[in-house]
């Protein structure tokens, strides 16, 4: 299977997506969205979306599962498995505020082999697939070279639904203000790891994420020479609800910092 082929056919679809959710932002109202949980939204935006994406992906590779945020289509595919999120960033999207994003991963038995991003504000696509580099909009991008915390721009994202974990996450907050460039919060984790793919963040790292919250970014992240783990420093970042993305230069600083003060409190 061609992994450059399938990548190419799931930029268009990405690219697609996001003209009709940028078309259905026109005259989108507030009686459009649902709550799926605290501060957990949904329109019918996304679900079109992901209506979409999923007929035209089936048409890639027939055989594949389908893992989405909305779960309009939940399949489990014995090699291939799709993970969506349809619209990464809907809180934003509801209230008009760019970024959000379509995000498209694929696995080959449980590993991350394709990630797409489109990001619908900028136009612009980012991609990558197994050993292939990391691009947007057709250019080579690489993860920045920043050797230490101190000169690094960190991105996060803030808990919306569970607040177990807050305290130490403000305690994380507090360190990155004052022992760095700074902290950003975009709204969408897509987005984030785009961007650190693209060396405009150092850092990343967010808790209480779902899959289809990163696994695109995660490999387009690591095809760009960058580096992923959970908390503990593990693998598990795909379904563990965590993520810690970096440079390969701030990785170890920036894992250790993490992991002592979400973790051991």
């Amino acid at each position: 299977m061609n992994l450059e082929t399938i990548c190419e056919k799931v930029t268009e679809t990405a690219k697609k997506a996001g003209n009709l959710i940028r078309n259905e932002r026109i005259n989108f109202s507030l009686d459009q969205v649902q709550s799926k949980g605290l501060h957990d939204f949904v329109t019918n935006v996304d679900k079109a979306s992901e209506e979409f994406i999923y007929k035209n992906l089936m048409d890639i590779i027939p055989e594949a599962g389908f893992l989405a945020e909305e779960n309009t289509h939940f399949i489990k595919g014995e090699i291939y498995n799709w993970i969506v999120d349809p619209l990464d960033g809907t809180t934003n999207f509801i209230h008009g505020l760019y970024p959000y994003a379509v995000s498209i991963a694929l696995t080959r038995n449980n590993e991350l082999v394709l990630g797409v991003i489109y990001e619908i504000g900028a136009d612009e696509i980012f991609y990558a697939w197994e050993n292939s580099g990391a691009f947007c909009n057709k250019k080579r991008i690489e993860v920045s070279l920043k050797n230490s915390l101190k000169d690094s721009l960190i991105a996060t994202g803030f808990p919306y639904s569970d607040f177990s974990n807050m305290s130490s996450f403000l305690k994380s907050l507090e360190f990155f203000m004052e022992n760095s460039h700074g902290l950003r919060r975009l709204g969408s984790a897509a987005v984030d790891l785009a961007y650190l793919a693209r060396g405009q963040f150092e850092g990343f790292y967010e808790y209480n994420l779902s899959p289809w919250d990163v696994a695109a970014g995660a490999i387009i992240v690591q095809q760009a020479g960058g580096k992923i783990c959970d908390f503990s420093g593990g693998s598990n970042y795909l379904f563990g609800n965590e993520i810690i993305a970096a440079n390969s230069l701030i990785f170890n600083e920036f894992y250790q910092t993490i992991n002592q003060i979400m973790l051991h409190k």
